[in-house]
């Protein structure tokens, strides 16, 4: 196997991974209340908008974390 061979299954491997994530952030973009749970930060000023999800992203932490160790467990 040549260098090559490896290097473009990884960036096989790249897309088809990127892909899946953008389509898992469309199916979430459309769930109601992620992104607009109290606490998140939101500061809009004229023309400037500022948004940090800070609850969502420790929520979404803590599934992604109880999820991969269901699946990975030992």
């Amino acid at each position: 196997m040549t260098p090559f061979e490896s290097i473009a299954k990884m960036l096989i491997f790249a897309g088809i991974s990127i892909a899946i994530l953008g389509g898992m952030l469309l199916i979430v973009g459309k769930i109601p209340g992620i992104g607009k749970l109290p606490g998140d930060i939101f500061v809009r000023k004229g023309n400037f908008t500022f948004y940090f999800p800070v609850v969502t992203s420790i929520l979404l932490s803590i599934l992604l974390t109880f999820i991969i160790n269901l699946f990975f467990r030992r």
